[in-house]
């Protein structure tokens, strides 16, 4: 369907896109406001359980629909991805043939009709996010919980055996360059292109100058997170004479006794925007890290538009691009060395610049969607 005046599309979100708050929906509700500044009629399918109905998004969406997910031990009861399955919902299926629009499958949790018979003739496009299960292997390697790691193992499985039925997408929207080589290899005959995340970030606004701490931040719920935040603490930062300061939502019991024992080391549970972008601003360095190369880490992207120097890993950077704006390190010794170097060092007037000659061309959301509206 090439683009009319009015071009209309349907997105298929897996979870209530607003408020943007982590890394899936911040990418799907950044593309919502890029496309309907376009002039693209967005119609949104998205599933609620526990975000509520924000009136934010009737101010992008023309039509919006709401589903309930199957959650619980029934939507476990088969070889189709658990998050595939509790989010199969019929009255979502009717919707999207209800009209010859081309539909936008946020994430592969929202795939289940992908090869229906009633969408045959329609774009189908897949917007990929991770490479599920490894994404899901890695959370398996990351929880010391036996249930939380029989179920990781359970579904990377089931992802593994359900990830053929993507052929079935025209075209598949990558988020990194790594995952892009890895699906052009894996789906030949589909049409497999790189597409940054969108991330809502318009220009640099970043302080010169000194900040006063180093700054780890995510949902710290999420085993990856909570396991890179151990490691932050007790490999890095043990002993060592900066401060740290671990941020993000509902942290566990155990890494909390582990931060309160490390003197130089400060816990910010569950913090508000406002406070979460006050001390990404007043931070002299970030220090993110992961121990999975796919996908793009949002909050990377964020900090580099926000935050004076980021210390990463190279997983941190596998596909996206960034290498040049970040500090690498991948030893606790590599990372001591850089903490104690860039601790004296000022983040300059050049820095900011280097940024933003950099962010004029690279992962500039207008850009993203004008070449999405050009495949509709």
């Amino acid at each position: 369907m090439k683009p009319s005046s009015e071009p209309s599309l349907h997105i298929v979100s897996f979870d209530v896109p607003y408020p943007p708050d982590y890394g899936g929906v911040i990418d799907v509700f950044y593309k919502i406001k890029a496309l309907h500044k376009l002039g693209v009629k967005i119609i949104l399918h998205c599933f609620d359980y526990g975000r509520g109905r924000p009136d934010e998004l009737n101010k992008y969406c023309n039509k919006i629909y709401y589903y309930s997910r199957k959650t619980g031990w029934k939507s476990q009861l088969s070889l189709h991805p658990y998050i595939v399955t509790s989010r199969s919902n019929h009255k979502l299926l009717e919707n999207l043939a209800a009209d010859p629009y081309p539909i936008l499958f946020e994430g592969l949790h929202t795939t289940a009709f992908l090869n229906h018979p009633a969408l045959a003739g329609k774009i189908k496009i897949y917007r990929e996010s991770n490479i599920e299960h490894q994404y899901y292997l890695h959370l398996a390697k990351a929880t010391h919980q036996p249930l939380k790691k029989a179920f990781f193992l359970t579904e990377a499985f089931r992802l593994w055996l359900y990830q053929p039925k993507l052929k079935h997408a025209q075209v598949m929207l990558v988020v990194s360059q790594a995952d892009a080589d890895y699906l052009s290899r894996k789906f030949p005959q589909n049409k497999v292109i790189y597409l940054p995340s969108f991330h809502g970030n318009v220009k640099v606004n970043i302080e010169e100058g000194f900040g006063k701490y180093a700054l780890f931040h995510g949902n710290l719920s999420v085993p990856e997170n909570e396991a890179a935040a151990t490691f932050i603490t007790k490999k890095v930062f043990s002993g060592l004479e900066y401060p740290l300061i671990v941020a993000g939502k509902n942290p566990s019991a155990e890494l909390a006794r582990l931060i309160d024992k490390t003197p130089n080391v400060h816990l910010i549970a569950n913090p508000d925007q406002a406070t979460m972008e006050k001390l990404i601003r007043e931070a002299h360095l970030h220090v993110l890290y992961t121990f999975q190369p796919t996908g793009l880490k949002l909050k990377l992207l964020h900090t580099l538009f926000q935050g004076r120097y980021c210390l990463v890993n190279k997983h941190m950077l596998a596909g996206t691009g960034l290498h040049s704006l970040c500090h690498i390190a991948d030893t606790p010794e590599n990372f001591r060395s850089v903490v104690l170097e860039l601790a004296q060092k000022p983040f300059s007037r050049e820095d900011i610049q280097k940024r933003e000659s950099f962010f004029y061309f690279q992962y500039n959301d207008e850009r993203s969607a004008k070449k999405l509206l050009d495949l509709l």
